[in-house]
């Protein structure tokens, strides 16, 4: 087990001390006394950022996934080309200087559309006022992946009139973090605190397996052990794996294999979890399997989150690796045209 001296020794920035808070941020971000946003007649929501700011989107995109809202994710430079009128454009950057998401800011001033941006500062604050376009700033916290739930619920409370979500699932979801933070924080350095006892199962290559809906909790887990644990690590779509990814598993490897499961799966999908362990428990092949809150969408995504962005700093600190500095992100930020 890892000591609170281990913690402050290996975490030179404290990001877990952010991390322990984060049901407070989240709770001050949605009541935070800031302007929503009123937009008419948009039918078609783009949400645009990497990394951290990606994530969000991706959150939203499961949310509104069974709504009448179109919602798509743009991860890189390119608007589809459906963008119109009734298009609203979110484009997010923690630092403000994310190149990828500018670029789309700056295509998306170019066409008749709706266009919002959010950062905490930096380029992207400066383009918008110069160009008038509305920008909303949400304060970062420690770095973007820490301020992922200032992000989310300012975002949320921002886009509201526009956003088909119950009041009682977001308000739900703020509670689960705090009760789930008894379990997972610092506080809690023990054998019955999940996230720390995941860490310290991963020994190898950790494989996500996820269903359909829970796709931002494995993508966001994915990323939060490359970045804070410098490790390799695979995500895939659990029905899809079972047609061509299950091959893999005919020769040995080091590979972790890491189920995240919703508790109200598709039935077909169960069915497919259940022949995934089979399979598993006749070939010896060991498993670790993780279970979503009850309750609402953004209720089970965000709580997985939670749990398993504290596994990634556990495992940094489990590797004696600093789960803050990122240098190869630097690396390539500092080669790109707009940082």
């Amino acid at each position: 087990m890892i000591s609170k001296e281990n913690l402050d020794e290996v975490d030179s920035k404290g990001m877990y001390k952010i991390y322990d808070k984060w049901p407070e941020i989240a709770k001050e971000a949605y009541e935070l006394d800031e302007n929503s946003i009123e937009f008419e007649n948009i039918d078609n929501i783009i949400f645009a950022g990497m990394g951290g700011s990606g994530a969000i989107g991706d959150i939203f995109y499961s949310i509104l996934s069974k709504t009448d809202k179109h919602v798509s994710v743009v991860k890189g430079y390119h608007l589809p080309k459906t963008v119109d009128s009734n298009t609203l454009v979110v484009t997010t950057s923690v630092s403000g200087n994310t190149s990828e998401t500018l670029t789309v800011l700056e295509a998306a001033k170019k066409i008749d559309t709706n266009v919002v941006a959010f950062s905490s500062d930096g380029i992207m604050e400066k383009y918008c006022k110069s160009n008038n376009i509305s920008h909303k700033i949400i304060p970062q916290f420690h770095s973007p992946r820490a301020s992922f739930t200032a992000y989310l619920y300012g975002m949320l409370k921002i886009l509201k009139p526009i956003l088909p979500i119950n009041e009682t699932d977001i308000q739900e979801s703020i509670e689960k973090l705090f009760e789930l933070r008894e379990k997972i924080s610092s506080s809690n350095l023990s054998k019955d605190n999940p996230s720390l006892d995941l860490a310290e199962w991963i020994n190898g290559i950790p494989l996500i397996y996820y269903p359909w809906g829970l796709q931002a909790s494995a993508i966001r887990f994915k990323n939060s052990l490359q970045e804070n644990g410098k490790t390799h690590v695979i995500a895939e779509d659990v029905v899809e794996a079972c047609h061509n990814g299950i091959v893999s598993w005919e020769k040995s490897s080091n590979v972790n294999p890491i189920l995240l499961q919703g508790k109200d799966d598709y039935e077909k999908t169960k069915e497919r979890w259940r022949i995934l362990k089979e399979y598993f428990n006749s070939n010896g092949i060991e498993y670790k399997e993780i279970f979503s809150e009850e309750g609402s969408i953004i209720t089970k995504v965000i709580n997985l989150i939670y749990l398993l962005d504290y596994t990634s700093i556990y495992y940094a600190i489990i590797q004696k690796i600093d789960p803050s500095p990122i240098p190869s992100i630097d690396f390539i930020k500092k080669r790109s045209t707009l940082g």
